[in-house]
């Protein structure tokens, strides 16, 4: 039981460590479009299902309150939040619709939509980049190496090296946090500390 217990744990390094050094481009201009789209009074949209909208959630909590600064609350909204919204939808039109139908409402120019889905493959997920795309919205993928789909039809694709869905989750929360401290950096901390 230990080994497997260690084994889980170097691999999620190992994958992070990866990702990181393959991506660290991509993840510094991702940092800076948001940022933007922040200073200039744009919000973030995410969205997800399953372990995703948790994630999508916890994003969204990190700008709207805090991470590392205290600092003013930055617009973040996760569309996997409302479940009378999220079901009236489903309900009266169809699952597929639960995020696009929000996009179309709350999407407007400069806006920033980060989907997220390890697989890259939910109907849902697809069809709300194409909004948002067909909307004008700035666009952000994550995903895993299946969802190749899901990421060329976003800007910007973390496309997480790995089949594993653990993994992969494991990946992106990390994401998640490092562009929130990115932004907060570039937003709030004072140009001369910054490196």
């Amino acid at each position: 039981m230990k080994e497997k217990v260690l084994k889980a744990f170097e691999e999620s390094a190992r994958l992070k460590e990866k990702f990181s050094r393959e991506n660290l481009d991509l993840i510094i201009e991702v940092s800076r479009l948001m940022a933007e789209a922040f200073s200039q009074g744009r919000k973030l949209i995410l969205f997800g299902n399953g372990g995703s909208s948790c994630d999508a959630s916890h994003i969204a909590g990190e700008f709207m309150n805090r991470f590392k600064m205290e600092r003013p609350p930055l617009p973040a909204v996760a569309l996997n939040t409302d479940t009378a919204v999220i079901t009236s939808i489903a309900n009266d039109y169809d699952y597929s619709e639960i995020f696009a139908k929000q996009i179309k409402a709350l999407g407007e120019e400069g806006d920033v939509v980060v989907g997220i889905s390890t697989s890259g493959g939910s109907p849902n997920v697809l069809k709300a980049m194409d909004t948002a795309r067909k909307k004008k919205l700035r666009t952000v993928a994550f995903t895993g190496a299946k969802g190749i789909k899901f990421a060329s039809k976003a800007e910007f694709a973390f496309i997480v090296p790995s089949a594993d869905t653990p993994r992969i989750q494991e990946v992106h929360i990390t994401i998640g946090h490092v562009l929130c401290q990115m932004i907060e950096e570039i937003l709030f901390e004072a140009p001369r500390k910054r490196k």
